[in-house]
């Protein structure tokens, strides 16, 4: 063998290997549900999709759904829930190919058929009308649907939204999702999802191992990475600036100062447009304050939801 074919035949060793170590296949459903699923009973249809749903607190009360952010779930909010549930109807689901949910039959992740799966919950629960909260992508959805179907909606809380064009992401166009993207359907080290929650925590020694593992074995629920990638693809943002200025429902704007993946100075482009918002900032904390740092971040959010729960 010459040397030029050894050393050839080396690399691929080396990236066959490497490969092999990248390599993270999906993991079975029914170990993740064991983990990670309540009860049986929350995998429910709804919309002509099976989702992940818990619903806590009394019957009648207030309610209150809440959507997370990408790559998330609803055990991002398992604090505000066990803070809230004392007084409101308090729902909160995995958006399809997120958590539990499986990918969605339809093939579609844009808002509009989110919006549907909402209205289909809703239905469900026999609700007219909910407050909504939302983080993130969670938080575009909460205020769109606000916008689009204003009588279902009693308050909003944004916490970090989605919404205005920002680098990789214009008005009116998809955006390129690049071949590293696709690449993590097949690698998807525990290290890169680490990497990716320290940078949403302002402080990362509040980050435990316990949720660096939960968002690792959901993301390898089978067919959530492609659903995640497809729901990036379909993601089409436009103008909020016209939607804003209709929606006229009390909105509470909240923002961890120390944000570096929707900086705090973003509050200011929803506060200029929505008629009746105001903001709270959270020193020291991130994108995701609902796990950061609960307690702290809880208390704005049972001010603004109490009128609903004691009317005067």
């Amino acid at each position: 063998m010459s040397t030029t074919l050894w050393v050839a035949g080396g690399v691929l060793a080396v990236l066959g290997a490497g490969a092999a170590w990248l390599w993270t296949p999906d993991l079975p459903r029914e170990r993740l549900e064991a983990r990670y699923l309540a009860e049986p009973g929350d995998m429910v249809e709804a919309a002509g999709a099976r989702l992940h749903v818990r619903a806590d607190g009394p019957e009648g009360a207030p309610a209150v759904l809440m959507i997370h952010g990408f790559g998330a779930s609803l055990h991002t909010w398992d604090d505000w829930a066990r803070g809230l549930e004392g007084g409101f109807r308090v729902i909160r689901f995995d958006l399809p190919g997120a958590g539990l949910s499986p990918p969605d039959p339809t093939g579609r992740y844009d808002d509009e058929r989110a919006f549907e799966l909402l209205e289909g919950l809703m239905e469900r629960h026999g609700l007219d009308q909910a407050a909504i909260i939302g983080n993130s992508v969670g938080g575009r959805i909460a205020w769109r649907f606000a916008a689009e179907r204003p009588g279902r909606v009693s308050r909003l809380v944004l916490v970090a939204p989605d919404g205005f064009a920002s680098t990789g992401f214009e008005y009116g166009k998809a955006p390129e999702v690049g071949a590293v993207t696709h690449a993590m359907r097949f690698a998807l080290p525990r290290f890169l999802v680490r990497q990716n929650l320290v940078a949403s925590y302002g402080d990362p020694a509040r980050l435990t191992d316990e949720t660096v593992q939960r968002y690792y074995d959901l993301l390898r629920a089978p067919g959530s990475r492609r659903a995640l990638i497809h729901r990036m693809e379909q993601t089409v943002l436009t103008d909020p600036r016209p939607l804003l200025e209709t929606i006229d429902q009390p909105v509470l704007l909240l923002w961890g100062e120390d944000d570096r993946l929707i900086p705090v100075s973003n509050a200011q482009d929803y506060l200029d447009h929505l008629p009746n918002a105001e903001r709270v900032v959270l020193d020291g904390v991130g994108h995701l304050p609902q796990e950061e740092a609960p307690g702290v971040s809880l208390d704005p959010v049972e001010d603004f939801l109490r009128p609903l729960r004691d009317p005067s």
